[in-house]
């Protein structure tokens, strides 16, 4: 028998596929972690990219550090401490920094949950704040880009002297590629501005791994010059969520210099379609809900033959990660995959009502199935349908495969790029 161990959640499921069945695993290559990430950190601090130093930024009075939210794997307990030290030295106090928790639309953050993102150490000595992309009181009006998009930012980002994002760089499904301005860009964003870029998803060129030409990228980065990020650490990990290297300085001469060492890493050739595939965002927190493990579906679909099975392996402990999506998808008339897209494509962009879209985009071309802790019911009402167990959903979609069919296993696919051909 062929094991099959895939992450779920903070752990994994396993199953067995028969010897005879021609398996093949689309995984990030084997990269080794940095040995010290701490002085892999400080060393891109003090050798930055771009020609820009934190030190050029001394007469900073206050500084605003903008930080993933709990749905992104990054290892800020590495990144903090030697970004924070550095500015010490400039001779900043705790009291003068911020940190900004850069949730975009995704659910506020109570404070009880801020140690899951920053060490104790630091959420005691430093103020943090949460992002919330429906305060108006607390977003600054920047115009429009040259898109059309409403730049409306946080305000005490904006306030600051010293602008910093903190992040790491991997591949996006319409974006390209996450890390630089985007964490502040999109992050630290009034919904409206969101709904707006991200209306660009389905635009020619907004594509997983496409950064140049991309329009969805190209209006983020002018919303970056536009709120003026100063500065820039971020991470590159490897399949393990460990960081490998870390980049600093300019947030554009950072995704320069990232995203092919990112390519090299992460994009993997598929030589056919495959027939079945089962799939993965990556364990937690790559699936703490349905919106963030919807980007495995989008990744795996890429390289399926039309009408083949997915079996996507998520926890989605969080359920799906938005009110705004289950409101919408509740309608009566929404019963089909058609029916989402149909009334999608009429209606125009809206946050969370995209997902139902993106869902319902991707599974309208394969036959996709859910193992998850949300009750098999409700998963229903999300017009997937549910499987009780890995080895149990395998067996049934192997029965109703030739024994030539070709079978794929994606276990992190959120950061994985697969190409055919």
């Amino acid at each position: 028998m062929v094991d099959v161990r895939i992450p779920y959640g903070k752990g994994y499921l396993t199953a067995a596929l028969p010897d005879d069945r021609r398996v093949e695993l689309i995984a990030p290559a084997q990269v080794a972690a940095a040995s010290d990430p701490a002085a892999e950190v400080a060393l891109a601090l003090v050798q930055p990219v771009g020609g820009r130093r934190l030190e050029d930024f001394a007469g900073a009075r206050s500084v605003a550090i903008a930080i993933n939210d709990k749905t992104r794997p990054v290892p800020h307990a590495h990144l903090l401490p030697p970004l924070l030290a550095s500015l010490e030295r400039m001779g900043l106090a705790p009291e003068q920094i911020t940190f900004v928790i850069a949730t975009g639309t995704h659910p506020v953050m109570p404070p009880e949950e801020y140690p899951q993102i920053v060490p104790e150490a630091i959420a005691a000595r430093y103020r943090i704040l949460c992002h919330d992309c429906e305060d108006d009181a607390n977003l600054v009006d920047l115009g429009e880009t040259s898109r059309g998009t409403p730049v409306r930012i946080n305000r005490h980002y904006m306030e600051a002297d010293l602008r910093i994002v903190v992040g790491n760089v991997e591949p996006h499904q319409f974006v390209g590629f996450s890390g630089g301005v985007k964490t502040a860009a999109i992050g630290l964003a009034s919904k409206a501005t969101i709904n707006r870029n991200h209306a660009w998803m389905s635009a020619p060129g907004a594509a997983l791994g496409t950064y140049e030409g991309n329009p969805a990228r190209e209006d983020v980065e002018e919303i970056g010059r536009r709120l003026r990020v100063d500065f820039a650490l971020n991470a590159l990990l490897n399949g393990d969520k460990q960081i490998v290297e870390t980049l600093a300085g300019d947030p554009v001469a950072v995704m320069a210099a990232a995203i092919p060492r990112v390519r090299r890493g992460f994009q993997v050739a598929v030589a056919q379609p495959f027939d079945l595939m089962i799939v993965a965002p990556g364990g937690h927190p790559k699936d703490i809900n349905l919106y963030q493990a919807q980007k495995a579906l989008a990744h795996a679909t890429l390289v399926m033959r039309e009408g083949g099975t997915v079996i996507l392996c998520a926890a989605c402990p969080e359920g799906t990660g938005s009110a705004t999506y289950e409101h919408w998808i509740a309608r009566e008339d929404m019963t089909s995959n058609e029916a989402v897209i149909a009334r999608f494509n009429a209606e125009g962009f809206h946050i969370g009502a995209h997902k139902a879209f993106q869902i319902a985009r991707d599974a309208s071309h394969v036959h996709l199935r859910l193992i998850s802790d949300m009750p098999p019911a409700f998963v229903r009402k999300l017009l997937i349908e549910p499987a009780d167990d890995l080895q149990s959903a395998l067996d049934a979609a192997l029965a109703d495969l030739p024994a030539d069919a070709h079978i794929g296993v994606l276990p992190v696919a959120n950061a994985t790029i697969p190409m055919l051909g």
